[in-house]
């Protein structure tokens, strides 16, 4: 077989790769079927010796069922005769009863869906923690601010490193909260009645989900509603963008003009094939390339929501391809954003001289409200300083050197004020004690 798609031999990570792939799926189906053996001999069904039938079942290989489907086109039933072929005839008759194919499925998944976020959930924790070590390490870090891509006010890297990690944590709240309704199976029957278990159906139901560390579904049809499924993949979207957010900011910091921050490059990484000084800021492009990918799956995933009465198979395909891909797609981002993080450096230097190549025009907020709190009135103390501003930009000098020669800005501050006012470091407000509540908020967030 030759690797089509880039996750078999590109992207995501092992542990990752190991819970979606087909093995895997065929071996947490095969758990689910003997769940319900489990759950059928307790509710009195009939009585066996399980400890050898969950032998029997475990030696089971892939492949097995894989060359049943390949004869009989339906993988549950293949999966349904593989289990019977290893079993006793007393004991296969038992196999499957009262269950539907997506009962097995659909529980399956919903096993798949816990063990990934059991990975994505430490992942964010760790990444959400580096963020705010960085928040705390950059604190006095004072920057160039830019709105619309040109000059602003000053702020700090670490307010920056601050909100992103805001954002990120708030992510680990949702996965939180998303996890009490999505980790459910179900053992339903055809249509979601559970006739062929009679009465027995809700106790049935609830010990195949005690056994496989789940909740039972509220209600579903022959499927676990697809509302969730939306749901997760809203999540992962949401979470993408936020990845993408941080990394095209990382981009932008690292251009050759703003050069303030740098991924690692190592030592014989290579940049590009024809300029050899070039050192591309890869990983956070690639984190922006996959996150695209990763909400594209929103749109076919509601589609796939959308059935006919209590269901239809058109799903299915399409659900085979987005759980996995998603959920592998996402986890590799992750890994790439806290590489990104744990080695970016910041270069002191640049970050300096960027802000002084602005000449004190991007704090002309300070000189104006300075002027208002003496007496002028906001607008016309805003003219005055876009007056000013405009004629340092045309005359090429420092905004302090304008100010120092209007009359309407020394009527109101001392040349020592103005040179105070018109330093980067003394207009940064709250930005410190923001970051302390940041910081302080995310440490009882994610260690609850």
């Amino acid at each position: 077989m030759y690797p089509v798609h880039p996750i078999d031999y590109r992207y995501g990570t092992p542990e990752m790769k190991r819970i979606w792939n087909e093995d895997s799926k065929i071996k947490r189906m095969i758990r689910v079927e003997f769940a319900l053996l489990k759950a059928l001999s307790k509710e009195g069904y009939f009585e066996m010796d399980l400890k050898s039938v969950k032998k029997k079942m475990l030696k089971i290989k892939p492949e097995d069922v894989r060359r049943i489907e390949e004869e009989i086109k339906h993988d549950i039933m293949a999966l349904v005769k593989a289990i019977s072929n290893v079993l006793d005839e007393d004991e296969a008759r038992w196999v499957h009863f009262g269950a539907t194919s997506n009962d097995i499925i659909d529980t399956a998944t919903a096993t798949q869906l816990r063990d990934s976020l059991k990975i994505i959930e430490s992942k964010i924790k760790r990444l959400v923690r580096l963020l705010s070590d960085k928040a705390d390490e950059y604190r006095d870090v004072v920057c160039l601010g830019r709105t619309h891509g040109q000059a602003a006010l000053p702020t700090t890297y670490g307010f920056r490193f601050a909100l992103w990690a805001s954002e990120i944590a708030r992510h680990f709240v949702r996965l939180r909260q998303m996890a009490e309704r999505l980790l459910v199976g179900q053992m339903s029957g055809a249509v979601g009645t559970q006739a062929a278990f009679g009465e027995k159906g809700i106790q049935i139901e609830a010990e195949v989900m005690r056994l496989l560390n789940l909740k039972p579904v509220i209600i579903s049809s022959q499927i676990i509603p697809r509302d969730l499924y939306n749901e997760y993949i809203e999540f992962i979207s949401n979470l993408s963008a936020s990845l993408e957010k941080i990394a095209t900011n990382l981009r932008v910091l690292q251009r050759a003009e703003v050069a303030e921050i740098s991924e690692r490059f190592g030592k014989k990484q290579v940049g590009s094939s024809t300029m050899p000084h070039k050192r591309n800021p890869i990983d956070s492009e690639n984190i922006c390339g996959i996150a695209r990918v990763i909400r594209g799956f929103v749109e076919p995933q509601h589609q796939s929501s959308i059935l006919w009465e209590e269901r239809d198979l058109t799903n299915s395909s399409a659900e085979r391809i987005i759980l996995a891909e998603a959920t592998v797609l996402v986890d590799h981002i992750l890994t790439k954003m806290i590489k990104v993080i744990s080695n970016l450096s910041l270069n002191k230097e640049v970050i300096k001289r960027n802000l002084e190549a602005q000449r004190g025009l991007n704090l002309s907020e300070a000189v104006m409200i300075a002027i208002t709190k003496r007496g002028a009135g906001r607008q016309e103390a805003h003219e005055i300083l876009r007056k000013a501003s405009m004629k340092a930009y045309e005359e090429e000098k420092s905004l302090l050197d304008v100010l120092k020669e209007d009359g309407e800005v020394l009527r109101y501050l001392t040349l020592e004020e103005l040179e105070d006012l018109l330093k980067p470091e003394n207009y940064i407000g709250t930005a410190s004690k923001r970051i302390d509540s940041v910081v302080e908020w995310i440490m009882k967030t994610i260690e609850n």
